[in-house]
């Protein structure tokens, strides 16, 4: 079995809370380097991980002889830049979500991964998860019958952070940064997974406003959309409104019924049909990213394929600038 030492490109939150440990936790899988502009940051998690080396520059983590594939952790706009300094060393890159700030840098990662032969993998991770497995295999089996139409709710009140001053306002909402707002950050997850279920979208519009003019970034969404299949679909995301009005839910409405659940809360999945209504709970491993993390070092080894490539989420980036008017 091929061993796969892992570099981190990146050690924040979403490292430390749902990827991290995971690459510790497979057959034929290690870390051995981490990298952080802070070298606090780096040095903390290494040490907290028992993982031998860290750095602060990311050509020399690439660089490591050590290091055979590459993890980047870092925020959207700097992912195109890692992800080709890695296939272009000639290891292999799981690339956090979404692929990369925007369509345009989607396009350069796939031209480098076809140029090289590297493979470039992303952290779409709720399509392995257990919740929307379950999903997904209602819908497949007709259960609703044949879908008609597909909704997206998504609303929550402003959080403290978002009344900071514009030099403190955290990352995910300069778009300079992140490719957008929150939008650009919680959005892609509901698009891959819509994807992934009815196809890709071929069409996609938007009306974008910013009403409580905390940031500059879009802090309310409206879009229409149309999948390959003809479905229609419709998403409204408002990220300033009342606790009232809070929501996170998608509909699918069929012949025969509708399903809703939830992709952030994985609140109980609600099944309605004319015998009745029935939820359906279903739980998820401590680590979210456990399942699609042994998806990728799988591959890596021969012993799988994981569809979540670079290739497969460039779609989601396409519709997410339609909708914001990108081009």
């Amino acid at each position: 079995m091929k061993i796969l030492k892992w570099g981190f490109i990146g050690c924040g939150d979403v490292v430390e809370r749902k990827s991290g440990p995971a690459f510790q936790m497979i057959d034929g899988s290690t870390v051995v380097a981490v990298m952080s502009r802070t070298a606090e940051k780096a040095r903390s998690y290494a040490e907290r991980h028992g993982i031998s080396r860290w750095y602060t520059d990311a050509q020399q983590l690439i660089d490591d002889p050590e290091v055979n594939a590459v993890y980047v952790a870092t925020p959207p706009s700097s992912h195109a830049t890692f992800a080709i300094m890695a296939m272009k060393a000639g290891k292999p890159v799981y690339v956090e979500k979404p692929l990369a700030a925007t369509y345009d840098d989607c396009a350069r990662i796939n031209h480098v991964s076809e140029q090289t032969g590297v493979p470039c993998f992303v952290a779409y991770y709720r399509r392995y998860l257990p919740y929307f497995r379950r999903v997904k295999e209602i819908i497949d089996g007709g259960v609703v019958g044949e879908v008609v139409n597909v909704q997206i709710r998504f609303a929550v009140p402003p959080r403290q952070l978002d009344y900071a001053h514009p030099e403190r306002l955290p990352w995910r909402l300069q778009p300079e940064i992140s490719g957008g707002g929150y939008f650009y950050d919680l959005a892609p997850h509901q698009i891959d997974l819509l994807q992934w279920m009815f196809g890709v979208i071929l069409e996609a519009k938007g009306i974008c406003a910013n009403r409580a003019h905390l940031y500059t970034a879009e802090d309310s969404v409206s879009a229409v959309f149309r999948f390959e299949s003809g479905v229609p679909g419709s998403g409204s995301w408002c990220f300033v409104g009342h606790e009232s009005a809070e929501a996170d839910r998608i509909l699918v409405i069929g012949e025969r019924g509708s399903l809703s659940f939830s992709v952030f809360n994985y609140s109980p999945i609600v099944l309605h049909v004319s015998e009745g209504t029935e939820r359906i709970e279903v739980e998820n491993p401590d680590y979210v990213q456990y399942p699609i993390v042994k998806s990728v070092c799988e591959h890596l080894q021969g012993l799988g394929v994981c569809d979540c490539t670079s290739v497969s989420a460039t779609p989601t980036n396409w519709v997410l600038d339609r909708i914001l008017g990108k081009y």
